[in-house]
């Protein structure tokens, strides 16, 4: 593909670099700068809000896959592991551990302050509430937890929505005591606008993938392009991304070009990836011409592509409603439906498990949700094992076999079935 034919090639990734550095650079500059650092975690975080007192935003999933993409994780998970953290805990738990062990230097080189809030929205995953525990002894700093109610019945009440809408308002003395910065609504409503749009743009991103070749990935991209929408939502730099990435994937469909040249199974990919190995799973299933046109992975922070958009009319309560409707704070059979949903909506012909072993929030109920998907609906489903974090749960050859063996059974059902 030549330069002048693609005019937008590759300004996704390239602009996604750019802006991840600049926002590991202004976390170094922090302190010096004078302000105010919060971290909190990617599913139902409240980043237009603590905008809002200018805090810059550490979120730990982040750092922790960062370092797994760049082999770094594997150390720090055994630094961990040396203070007594077991073998079982979250990967990304002990990678956070071991990088605050040894100086807190993030995936980027650059160092990544000390917190002066950690802020613990508990949506569906306990292991958020010990992790952020652990760093506020570490630390010695203010924990707030902000409390989800577990997404019971499948709706959102009132009930649950003003009881969030409730711990937030008691959080703004806080904030404003450790920042020195006055809530201001109409600050609140700026971001919740970028948020809005730049939401906008990102599902139309996804749903690029019901074209035929996809010119997209939803799994192995989509991680890519999604980080902008979690660690930058609200800031205008993040919309500014999302209609630059989507120039590139208009330009893609123009073209009939996608990630992967001879595009022969579409399947919807469920749970995180193993980032220490991310590419060598990557080509264990391009090898099969098998491309990804949904996940649930790049909607761990948000369902906007079914309909959820911050609401900056009634901010407060649109918060609320994005902290309650974020994938791990939905019971399995909401998940099991999403991705029965997916493989129709997308007209994907498998689905693909990776289970992860440190991570119950995901794990829990997978060989379940495999067992409905194979005998209720008749969708043929591969679940494969091994960490998101950990590289030393990663087989390779084991793995192989494995997928080689579906694809190759799928796709001798197809010719059968010529």
């Amino acid at each position: 593909m030549s330069e002048q034919k693609f005019k937008y090639q590759g300004i996704g990734r390239e602009y996604q670099k750019q802006l991840l550095t600049a926002w590991y650079e202004r976390l170094q500059n922090a302190k010096s700068e004078g302000r105010k650092v919060a971290y909190l975690f990617v599913p139902g975080n409240v980043a237009e809000f603590l905008r809002v007192f200018d805090f810059e935003l550490v979120f730990p999933e982040v750092n922790a896959l960062q370092c797994g993409v760049r082999k770094t994780s594997g150390d720090l998970i055994l630094k961990a592991e040396d203070i007594g953290y077991s073998s079982d805990v979250c990967g990304y738990v002990k990678n956070d551990i071991g990088m605050m062990l040894q100086g807190n230097i993030g995936p980027s080189g650059t160092e990544i302050p000390k917190p002066d809030l950690l802020l613990c929205t508990y949506c569906g995953c306990t292991t958020f509430i010990k992790w952020f525990e652990a760093l506020a002894h570490f630390y010695d700093v203010p924990l707030v937890m902000l409390d989800v109610p577990y997404m019971r019945d499948g709706e959102i009440s009132d009930t649950d929505r003003q009881y969030i809408v409730e711990q937030l308002k008691e959080l703004i003395p806080l904030c404003e005591k450790i920042t020195g910065n006055k809530f201001d609504y109409d600050k609140l409503v700026e971001a919740m606008k970028h948020s809005a749009e730049a939401e906008d743009l990102w599902v139309q991103i996804l749903h690029s993938a019901k074209h035929k070749p996809s010119p997209f990935d939803s799994y192995f991209e989509a991680v890519f392009f999604m980080a902008p929408i979690y660690v930058l939502r609200g800031l205008p730099e993040c919309t500014d991304y999302y209609r630059e990435a989507l120039k590139e994937i208009t330009e893609r469909i123009e073209h009939g070009v996608g990630p992967i040249p001879d595009e022969k199974v579409r399947v919807v990919i469920e749970g995180p990836p193993p980032w220490p190995h991310f590419r060598a799973f990557w080509e264990l299933l391009k090898h099969w011409g098998v491309c990804a046109v949904a996940s649930s992975y790049s909607k761990v922070g948000g369902f906007w592509d079914h309909g959820f958009r911050h609401d900056y009319t009634k901010p407060f309560e649109s918060i609320a409603d994005y902290c309650l409707t974020c994938y791990t704070n939905q019971n399995l059979p909401m998940r099991t439906e999403l991705l029965r949903s997916y493989a129709e909506e997308y007209s994907a012909d498998a689905i693909v498990i990776h289970s992860v072993k440190s991570c119950r929030s995901f794990s829990v109920g997978q060989a379940d949700m495999r067992e409905q998907f194979i005998r209720k609906w008749d969708i043929p489903t591969l679940l494969v094992e091994s960490d998101l974090a950990d590289p030393r749960y990663f087989q390779a050859a084991q793995l192989k076999n494995r997928i080689d063996a579906f694809f190759e059974s799928l796709e001798h059902k197809r010719l059968v079935h010529v």
